[in-house]
Formats: structure tokens, sequence, C-alpha cells
């Protein structure tokens, strides 16, 4: 089993009276700190238009990363397809990954807040064949030659030759939970990734639906599977929980914005209970114990990515829980 950590989102609670600098400053210090501490992973999420600051911009983020790290696989967990010009996206992700030498992983999703589709004039039922159509463009973008593809939402023309061309292969990740977004993943990318919401169970049908979709459709190649959840290590079982609570349920609430569109002044008492149940938390034992039964359920080839960044909580917190996740949790798993 493989473990990462992030996501990085970058937000600015109300009760933080930091500049969106130093906040950019602490998520390159939590990376340096990523690439220093054993782990294999560092991640960038993606949302728009938000008043928090929540990033946005995954391609220069990375970027920026990649200067600071040198061997912690990069990637966007997840960047929203249909809202990018696919030809951008492209120059852009190839060039991520050169500076990175080829550490990039390009996690894609559909999409689902109605905001970040009206202000970009996206029309948001078009979003499934827009997300297709970047990654097929994508792959064409990356190949040798000029694009031969005909782009069905991209005005390019299929005689273009997109530069810079990444040395390898950049795996292209799709996200979602939904049986259809699950088979596509399949079908169509390198790697999928199972978000937080999901139970262990609920992970493990979709990993079996993947793997009996490839198998019948005679699909070849490998196929990474990530697993998402929010967590921290701390010195007991409730000094871990204090220490991520607010910032996880800031996040929280504001995720509840975002996927509906719609104001949540609070998360009722049943809802933080079972975000509470939901996480990983505790010392570096109790944090084993818990991610044991996921390789138990899903074996262990699989890339755990561990999210402990959470708004406002603190530099010097996440920067020791990252250390403690390296030093104590990684090893168990090597």
């Amino acid at each position: 089993m493989e473990i990462g950590t992030g996501l990085f989102t970058c937000q600015r609670r109300p009760d933080d009276d930091r500049s969106m600098s130093e906040i950019y400053d602490e998520m390159l210090t939590l990376g340096r700190a990523i690439d220093d501490s054993g782990l294999d992973s560092a991640w960038v999420s993606e949302h728009h238009f938000a008043d928090d600051g929540y990033l946005s911009a995954t391609m220069p983020t990375l970027g920026a990363l990649a200067a600071e790290t040198e061997t912690i696989e990069l990637g966007t967990c997840i960047a929203l397809a249909p809202l990018y010009d696919g030809v951008r996206l492209a120059e852009d992700a190839a060039t991520v990954d050169l500076l990175a030498d080829g550490r990039l992983t390009l996690g894609l999703a559909i999409g689902s807040n109605p905001t970040e589709f009206e202000e970009f004039g996206v029309p948001r039922e078009e979003r499934v064949e827009r997300m297709a159509d970047t990654t097929d463009l994508l792959r064409a973008a990356w190949s040798d030659g000029s694009l031969d593809y005909d782009a069905e939402f991209h005005d390019v023309s299929p005689e273009a030759n997109v530069t810079p061309k990444p040395d390898g292969d950049i795996p292209v990740m799709y996200g979602g939970s939904a049986k259809p977004a699950v088979r596509r993943a399949a079908r169509v990318a390198d790697a999928w990734c199972a978000p937080s919401a999901l139970s262990i169970g609920g992970v493990r049908k979709r990993v079996e639906d993947i793997r009996n979709v490839r198998e019948e459709e005679e699909i070849d190649g490998d196929f990474d599977i990530y697993v998402l959840q929010h967590g921290f290590v701390g010195d007991s079982k409730e000094e871990a929980w204090e220490q991520m609570k607010e910032g996880y349920l800031y996040i929280q609430r504001r995720y509840a914005e975002i996927f509906s569109g719609e104001t949540v002044e609070e998360l009722d008492d049943e809802r933080k209970q079972e975000l509470r149940e939901q996480a990983i938390f505790g010392t570096p034992e109790q944090v084993i114990d818990q991610l044991e039964e996921y390789r138990e359920a899903l074996g262990d080839d699989i890339h755990f990515v561990f999210r402990t960044y959470h708004p406002g909580i603190g530099t010097d917190r996440m920067v020791e829980c990252v250390e403690r996740l390296g030093d104590e949790v990684v090893p168990h798993f090597e």
C-alpha cells in the first residue's frame, strides 16, 4: 500500500487573519515536509469563485510543488475537466510533468457546482461528453506529431502539433462514485479514485466492478486504485480529533455548499457525527489498524490518499502529522 496526503485547497477560514500569500507558503512548506517524510504523493484540489479562496489554479500550483519536491507523485484530485480548454490543459500538464521529471498524475472529474458551469459558460448537461472529449484530446496532444484528432468541444485543427510533449505517459485518473462514472473510469482512464464518502464496502464493490469490466471487455494495461479519506495522527484518538475537527468540519460545510449551490450555515449534529465516524484519526497504531481494514478489503496494491490538510488548523500541527505518518505509519506498509 502506498500512502499520500493533501488535498491542498488553500482556503482561508473567516477566523484566519493570514494573507493568501501566507496560506500558499504554508502549502509549499507542507509539500517539502511530505517529500522529506517518506510519503508517496501530494495532491491539490480545485473549485472556483469561492469567497474563502479555494484553490482554483491547479497547474501553476503543481508547478510550484514540482520545484519544491524531488520524489513524490504530484496530482490533481480532482481537476474539473469540462471547465478547461483541452489544448491549454494538455500544454500545462505536460509542462508540470516535465518540471516534475515525470511525477504527475492528472485526476479528472465532470464537476457538479451549478455556479461554476454558469460562470464558465459551459452547459452543465454536456459535462460527461466534455470530459470524454478532453481526455481523448489530452492523449492525442501528448502523442508524437500532430493531434490527428477531431475534437468535438475544442476548436483546434487535427493538424496542430501541441507542445511540449511529456517524456513519458501521464496517467489519467477519474473520480466519481456512481456506477456509470466508475465504469467510465474502468474503460477510459488509467486509474480511479474512491471519494471519501464511500464506505470500505462501497469502495470494494466498485473496485470489483472495475476489474470485471476490464476483464469482460478485455482491456489491457495497468489500472491503479486510489482511495481518499480524511484523518489525522496525534497522541490519542481524542487529541487527533480535536486537532483536525475545526478545519475538517469547515471544509465539509463548504463542500455541502459547493455541491448543492446553496448556502449552508451549519452542519447538523447528525452530519457532524457521521463525518467523525467516517474519518481515520488517532495514534499511529490506531491509524494503522484502520488502514489495515482497507488493505484487507482491497488488497495491498492501492494508493491511500490520507487527507491531513484541514484549513486553518496550523502549519506546525499539519507538518507534525505528516512527519508522524512518514515515521510511524508508512513503515508498517512497506
